[in-house]
């Protein structure tokens, strides 16, 4: 086994770690500086993100509205967010070549569109730099020595004088944070998508509309609430606003199985009084009409369609032949339909839980740990995420940012 001494070791060969590693040997170039990873391969996650584009941040300016997208982590990032933010992030990666894009969602991609550009960017900073990157080095221990940290990982047993925990939502790795003294909140899953069997739907995969979503109890009290597009799928509902809902509901969805009824107003806002009004001058406008044949409130044709057979309205039939009660039926499907939730399923383009090191025991004008001198954390190791869109990773850049200067202040 070999003794190696380092003065930094970044545990983590993702988002965070690389971001932490390149930042410390910037500001200070004479530092021996190593990115540990117990895979062979480096920044997998960053690699699928935002479908193989890499989304690397939000347009979002002001630190306090950025916050309001981080579920677990709001309060506490406003500070940081002080120090490194969007603007920061965004300069940082165009001093080295790569340009930034916004879609119109806000969300902002390398212009290249492909993950390989942030990738690549990576690993010709980390040599140009001089950073060493172990690859295959699961990591088994970290003890605190009077002097320095002691690291074995399966093949070397390593020493430095400052570490870096950026091992994202990694079990094996919270056990060892966990024996340092920090506490961690047990991680439940966030940003997953509904499971839904219902009539009304079976035949709609694809179909996209604006909506507003409420998850109510037995008692029809309204628990949570987001509002988006959403996409009806094979399995049921996705798109950025049931993610959202995910989001802010990992710890309370949780305990319910993921069992649970939602319900959804296809016209966002409209009221069912607004909407049975609008329909009454509909029938009297277009009498000879058929409803089918014809969508109204600018919602996509299928789903319409879909909306008057849950109401009992045929194919065929004309507007003047409506009765009042089916147009009841119809506002209430357009503005009340329930569904009931049976299970989640994964968010293929981005796995994030909710848990991790217990915020209260992290100082975050430094992220450095409470418990330890020398030891700080970067990314999603902490019980930090957000809302689809890029938020996770402007956390990771953030913390890593902030912990390699925290670093080359010490120093």
């Amino acid at each position: 086994m070999l003794n190696t001494h380092y003065d930094i070791l970044v545990v983590g060969g993702g988002a965070a770690g690389f971001f932490t590693a390149i930042n410390a040997a910037e500001l200070c170039p004479n530092l021996k500086i190593a990115i540990l990873e117990r895979g062979k391969e480096v920044l997998t996650k960053v690699k699928i993100s935002g479908g193989g584009r890499c989304n690397v941040t939000h347009a979002e300016f002001i630190p306090k509205d950025l916050t309001k997208n981080y579920p677990r982590g709001e309060k506490e990032l406003l500070g940081p967010f002080h120090a490194f933010m969007t603007g920061d992030t965004l300069a940082w990666f165009e001093q080295r070549g790569v340009e930034i894009k916004m879609e119109e969602d806000g969300r902002m991609f390398p212009i290249s569109d492909s993950s390989q550009t942030i990738i690549d960017c990576f690993t010709s900073e980390i040599s140009r730099l001089k950073i060493e990157l172990l690859t295959s080095h699961p990591v088994k221990s970290i003890v605190k020595k009077e002097e320095c940290w002691e690291i074995t990982t399966g093949k070397d047993l390593l020493t430095c004088q400052s570490i870096v925990m950026a091992t994202g939502s990694n079990p094996k790795m919270w056990n060892v944070i966990e024996s340092l003294g920090h506490y961690i909140i047990p991680p439940v899953p966030s940003l997953f998508t509904f499971n839904i069997k219902d009539q009304r739907i079976v035949a709609l995969p694809g179909v996209a509309t604006e909506a507003s979503i409420k998850v109510v109890d037995d008692k029809k009290k309204v628990i949570l609430e987001s509002e988006g597009p959403l996409l009806i799928t094979h399995w049921g509902m996705s798109g950025p606003a049931i993610l959202k809902l995910s989001a802010w509901g990992a710890r309370s969805l949780a305990p319910l199985s993921y069992k649970f009824e939602i319900q959804v107003n296809w016209l966002l806002h409209d009221t069912e009084e607004d909407v049975i009004a609008q329909l009454m001058r509909l029938k009297t406008k277009n009498a000879k009409q058929t409803l089918h044949k014809y969508p109204q409130f600018d919602l996509p044709k299928r789903l319409w369609q879909s909306l008057l057979m849950a109401s009992g309205i045929n194919e065929g039939e004309i507007w003047a032949d409506i009765s009042k009660k089916k147009l009841q039926n119809l506002a209430n499907q357009m503005t009340q339909s329930i569904f009931q939730v049976d299970g989640k399923s994964t968010f293929k383009e981005e796995f994030v839980t909710a848990g991790g090191v217990d915020l209260k025991g992290v100082n975050f004008k430094t992220f450095e740990s409470k418990v330890h001198t020398h030891l700080y954390f970067a990314g999603e190791v902490l019980n930090i995420d957000a809302i689809t869109g890029g938020f996770n990773f402007q956390n990771a850049w953030t913390s890593g940012y902030i912990v390699a200067k925290a670093i080359a202040d010490n120093v």
